[in-house]
């Protein structure tokens, strides 16, 4: 009889003469993809610069940064020699009770890059675990409020959140709970979510004349639930995966005007809009606020390792940790890893001496003089662009098998959802490769059978 160390090991060298794409088709789950019927994976082999090395054997332009997070582009050699040699020191170290120079470095300097009142950092393993302990912490923040002044609040006051349609915050439950309850991912599961409060979409878009008029509803949510309010949680700016939708800072302003009229503390998504993406350091910026809580992730490492942080003010910070618990009640395995720590202060540092701003403003620039002109194509229903990013958002939804095999043949990659075909590049992308990406789009605009109908 064959024992369980010998079977494994047959069943691996079993695996060994499978095709590797063969295996990943057969067994590994990727994100937003059935099992029964997998959208086709191309296998990477390396990747450099911008470019991705298929191992097909086409060299294909990354216009997605990998999910907005690879900035600084692949196989940077700062970033490479910033992880490796902090490898050779120590890779893991339980974070509680324990710190490193690190996880030190990389709390100043995000204190010292975002707004003064920000202070607090505290630091995860993604953007939708930033998001769930911001949510977390308006929570215990209220809960020791109501502790210290139990005639303040009733016993079940701020326990719910409010915020926008057609946002995105993650994956993960709390964070499921504040994306869009009807048109987002997440609808499947609105039976077992929390349910909190969803004013409408931002709709005055960025650069247009200002509709005060649009706050109303928003205004009376705010009157009518502030007392069950925690917290007002926004994508500053740009709402991404919930439709790229680019809207008016007077939105946001607004926010924060209700969130001081109302007690209500204000999170700041800034995972997929932080560290230049939109042509502002942080999103926030362009109108001239700070959040209560703010969210940060993606191109916080460059695109090397998944790392988060969510910071607060020392208000904040002091009314939860002078609760009952006398602790902020989270601590991640991989809080304040090392090597992610490392080479994301590598990262900053980059971006700081790479002049970020001059490269955003060349790239927004030449995406409104190539990529806003598709507006006019019978195919497309809207195009826009701020900073980094280009979105052209087309009549009919997109077929992502045919549409993702088209853009490898013209040497890009670009992962467009629903009628969305948005990209956000490296900021080290040159212009000649920036053309290039947006002629792959123009191509696909006259190909019948990358689209399937409403």
């Amino acid at each position: 009889m064959m024992s369980t160390f010998n079977l494994i090991i047959s069943l691996h060298m079993s695996n060994k003469q499978t095709k590797p794409l063969d295996f990943d088709r057969q067994h590994v789950w990727h994100p937003y993809t059935s099992m029964s019927k997998p959208l086709p994976s191309y296998f990477v082999e390396s990747a450099h610069g911008v470019h991705l090395q298929l191992g097909s054997g086409e060299k294909v332009i990354d216009a997605m940064s990998s999910w907005w997070a690879v900035i600084h582009g692949y196989n940077h050699p700062a970033l490479t020699k910033a992880i490796t040699e902090q490898a050779a020191k120590v890779s893991h170290v339980m974070f509680g009770g324990l710190t490193h120079q690190p996880a030190i470095d990389l709390c100043q300097k995000l204190v010292e890059l975002t707004p003064e009142p920000l202070q607090k950092v505290f630091l995860s393993d993604s953007g939708s675990v930033a998001v769930e302990v911001a949510m977390k912490m308006a929570y215990q923040y209220w809960f020791a409020v109501k502790a210290s002044q139990p005639n303040l609040y009733k016993a079940t006051d701020k326990t719910k959140l409010l915020t926008v349609k057609n946002g995105y915050h993650g994956d993960t439950f709390a964070a499921m709970s504040v994306c869009d309850p009807v048109n987002g991912m997440h609808q499947m599961f609105e039976n077992v979510i929390n349910k909190h409060y969803f004013a409408p979409a931002p709709k005055t878009r960025f650069g247009d004349a200002w509709d005060e008029s649009e706050l109303t509803e928003l205004k009376a949510l705010f009157a009518e639930h502030h007392q069950e309010l925690a917290a007002f949680i926004i994508e500053p700016i740009v709402q991404g995966a919930g439709g790229m939708r680019i809207y008016h800072p007077e939105y946001l302003k607004a926010c924060r005007t209700l969130c001081d009229k109302y007690q209500v503390l204000l999170i700041a998504d800034e995972i997929a809009t932080g560290f230049g993406r939109t042509g502002k350091l942080f999103a926030c910026q362009w109108a001239a606020i700070t959040p209560d809580i703010l969210c940060l992730g993606k191109a916080l490492t460059g695109g090397y390792m998944t790392l988060a942080a969510t910071m607060c003010t020392d208000n904040v910070a002091t009314t939860v940790s002078n609760s009952e618990a006398g602790c902020f009640m989270h601590g991640p395995t991989f809080m304040g890893n090392p090597l992610a720590c490392a080479v994301a202060n590598a990262s900053l540092d980059l971006l700081i001496k790479d002049n970020w701003q001059e490269k955003i403003a060349a790239i927004e620039l030449q995406l409104q003089q190539e990529l806003l002109p598709l507006s006019a194509h019978s195919q497309v229903a809207d195009t826009r662009v701020i900073g980094a990013i280009g979105v052209v958002e087309v009549k009919s939804l997109v077929n992502m098998s045919q549409i993702q095999k088209r853009f490898v043949e013209l040497g890009v990659w670009i992962r467009p959802f629903g009628k969305l075909i948005y990209i956000m590049p490296p900021f080290i992308i040159s212009p000649v490769e920036l053309s290039k990406v947006i002629a792959a789009i123009t191509t696909v605009l006259d190909e019948n059978d990358c689209f399937i109908g409403e």
